[in-house]
């Protein structure tokens, strides 16, 4: 199995690169836009790799870090979730924000990511929860208090008369971009966005 690539970059787009190995052979690897973003535009890469092997066609996958592949490996492990999907949810997402929501059983977060539907977003955290938690040493503290805050704003915005699904969308926005945010200040920035 190819576990990484190193070499000449020949080509680089948002959703794949081409590196020329010593070789001379030139490899095609799809990324996420997470890779792309941190991909230097030297000419020499070093990029992890995962094979994935279908009855009809062998495609390479290419990862900045470790642990993207191993998200990526983790994602794919998912029934109803295949490789185009777990790179999508890659490239709308840091490997630090997929872990967190996993770990806090956020299903809105994982489930606003193109392509999963409910079900598959449930089965996603059900089948990774204890893998990432166990992984990654992701901190449960954080997640728990976090939810803790999320559920609380969410109980004010209901009694301000909100819609609780809409509320639930806008507050999972926010608690991507600060997972540590107060209850006060998840309900301003809530107030702002409803």
């Amino acid at each position: 199995m190819i576990t990484h690539i190193k070499g000449k970059l020949v080509e680089k787009n948002p959703t794949y690169v081409v590196v020329e190995a010593a070789s001379g052979l030139g490899y095609m690897l799809h990324i996420s836009l997470n890779t792309y973003s941190k991909i230097p535009d030297s000419e020499a890469v070093f990029l992890y790799t995962h094979l994935a092997v279908k009855e009809d066609s062998h495609t390479l996958f290419g990862f900045i870090d470790s642990v993207e592949r191993e998200i990526f490996r983790l994602l794919i492990s998912v029934s109803g979730v295949g490789p185009s999907i777990a790179r999508t949810m890659l490239s709308s997402m840091t490997t630090d924000e997929i872990q967190q929501a996993i770990a806090s059983g956020n299903v809105g977060v994982i489930q606003s990511v193109k392509g999963i539907g409910a079900k598959t977003a449930q089965r996603v955290l059900i089948d990774l929860k204890d893998k990432i938690l166990k992984s990654f040493a992701v901190d449960e503290i954080s997640t728990t208090e976090s939810n803790t805050n999320k559920n609380e704003a969410l109980i004010a915005l209901e009694v301000l008369g909100f819609n609780k699904k809409q509320c639930e969308k806008v507050l999972d926005k926010i608690l991507l971009e600060d997972f540590s945010m107060s209850v006060e200040l998840l309900i301003k920035r809530a107030l702002k966005n409803l």
